[in-house]
């Protein structure tokens, strides 16, 4: 327990830091005002670290690579009207990829009357919740006490996805008594051991059983999946946000294929489909369907993932490694299926092919980055075509290792959440990917980086334009238009907050850059362009 959360009676904003200090917060990510300033009297002396954002968004990032990397909900103070406006994109992101976010933020005391205040939106709350799991107002202490408990009882029990509760700046100021429960998390529930020897016995009799593994199982405890599908046998892929759960030499993996349209062809031959924390939606699969004419069996925490597909012929509601795992239990040797490794290790040499053929001048960058981090780096990538080429061709050796903003797709993500994910792992590597423009969204960020001495390598990759959506543009016939902007000399700019940089005329100088960037005093970055292969 925090030192004082037992006192008297004390300004909200003070037991609610304290309250979250009790709940396993230890860094808070936000940017004070005069209409949040309350929520900041209580932090340092509740004994949780404050990191000063440049911009709402890049806190709102923060806190989500923070949630990723920790596997503990990323918190985020936030003021009224503009500060929550500008944390809804991260939000939004948050939401797609089901991570565990808590915004909080204050309120102005009333608006249907009063006009014209500071800060003032029409409906703060109903704006907050187009983008997040719900929104609520606290209309008294021990409301808002109880909604930060409802927040973090579903972080751990129900699909992890953000939340905001706002408190009126009046009721922040005023005296509240301290939270008087501890807090009771009711555990996980384990899968019906019928309803796993039912899926089980249905695996028995397949001939070609696929196990499609998502984000919702790296979501969990899913240390010892790969093991586990090892011992299970059947074939398998991977989302995005899956790589890393099977072993990638497993020879009975096509790995991270789904967006690959002949995968279709792969899931159209399966004679049972058990999909597992993944939703196959389009950001999945870039097409209308998976492509299966199989019964479906899904597995998810979310309820309403099961009426998603009408070929869903079994829906159990479980967290995803729990259920492989329990699965699992159920066999004593692999099932031999008619899936042939020879014909699996054809599949995914054909679609790798395609990706090098569709990037030819990105596949070799790749791979010098893979060789050059260790097998432990966290990586935080942005919407660029380096991320969009390297989330299909490197293979993951771990799971929750490798984050992308699949879902919202939002441009700037990569560098703050990077950040927060190296203040979620200290002693351990972080790495960043970017476009050009993409860092043009949260480059002030670069700034906290430095602040705090984080030795993030942030590869930039300038390809001097919206290459994506000209390559889009040119597709539809429609002349490219709008897809080139001013670029600054980016090594000047990130030398000018304090940063190392590097600009790697070849691969070789590429790989030696990345290696020094881990052992560097404070962030790199490095600085590439399609001239490298020059």
């Amino acid at each position: 327990m925090s030192k004082l959360s037992n006192t008297l009676s004390r300004p909200l904003g003070v037991q609610i830091s304290h309250m979250l200090k009790d709940r396993g917060v230890d860094v808070i990510f936000g940017i004070p005002g005069v209409h949040n300033q309350e929520m900041y009297r209580g932090i340092e002396e509740a004994g949780i670290t404050h990191v000063l954002a440049r911009h709402e968004q890049g806190a709102g990032f923060m806190a989500d690579g923070y949630a990723r990397a920790s596997g503990k909900p990323g918190v985020a103070y936030v003021i009224t009207g503009p500060g929550l406006c500008n944390i809804m994109t991260p939000m939004g992101q948050a939401y797609s990829d089901s991570v565990s976010m808590l915004v909080i933020s204050s309120c102005l005391d009333e608006v249907s009357v009063r006009k014209g205040q500071l800060h003032q939106m029409k409906d703060q709350r109903a704006a907050a919740e187009t983008v997040c799991d719900w929104s609520n107002e606290a209309g008294s202490a021990d409301a808002a006490y109880t909604l930060i408990d409802r927040a973090f009882a579903e972080f751990q029990n129900a699909r992890p996805r953000p939340k905001h509760i706002q408190v009126p700046i009046a009721l922040l100021e005023g005296q509240a008594a301290p939270l008087a429960r501890n807090l009771s998390l009711p555990s996980n529930q384990n899968v019906d051991g019928d309803v796993i020897h039912d899926v089980f016995t249905r695996l028995l009799y397949a001939q070609y059983p696929l196990i499609i593994l998502g984000g919702g199982v790296a979501n969990g405890e899913c240390e010892g999946v790969a093991k586990a599908m090892r011992t299970i046998g059947a074939a398998s892929m991977v989302s995005t946000a899956g790589r890393g759960l099977v072993d990638p030499v497993d020879p009975f993996t096509f790995g991270a294929c789904l967006a690959r349209p002949s995968s279709a062809e792969v899931a159209a031959k399966a004679d049972l489909v058990v999909a597992v924390g993944c939703e196959l939606a389009e950001v999945d699969l870039w097409r209308s369907e998976l492509g299966h004419a199989a019964p479906l069996i899904r597995v998810d925490l979310d309820a309403s993932v099961g009426t998603a597909d009408p070929k869903t012929s079994m829906f159990v509601q479980s967290d995803g490694a729990s259920f492989i795992l329990a699965l699992a239990d159920q066999f004593d040797e692999p099932l031999n299926t008619e899936w042939k490794a020879d014909n699996v290790m054809m599949w995914r040499a054909r679609w790798r092919s395609e990706v090098i053929s569709e990037r030819p001048n990105i596949a070799p960058v790749i791979e010098v980055l893979k060789a050059a981090v260790p097998d432990d780096t966290m990586i935080y990538s942005d919407m660029t075509q380096l991320a969009y080429a390297a989330v299909e061709l490197w293979d993951m050796a771990l799971p929750k290792h490798w984050h992308h903003p699949s879902g919202f797709g939002t441009l700037g993500y990569a560098t703050p959440a990077a950040i927060g994910g190296a203040i979620a792992r200290p002693s351990k590597p972080t790495m960043a990917i970017i476009g050009d423009y993409g860092f043009h969204y949260t480059m002030a960020e670069l700034g906290v980086a430095v602040e705090l001495g984080l030795s993030i390598p942030i590869v930039l990759w300038d390809n001097a334009k919206l290459g994506e959506i000209e390559d889009s543009m040119t597709a539809a016939q429609i002349a490219p238009n709008a897809v080139i902007a001013h670029n600054p000399d980016f090594c000047k700019l990130a030398e000018a907050f304090g940063a190392n940089t590097s600009a790697p005329e070849n691969l070789i100088e590429l790989d030696k850059a990345v290696q020094s960037a881990f052992n560097a005093d404070g962030p790199t970055l490095i600085y590439v362009t399609p001239k490298i292969l020059a």
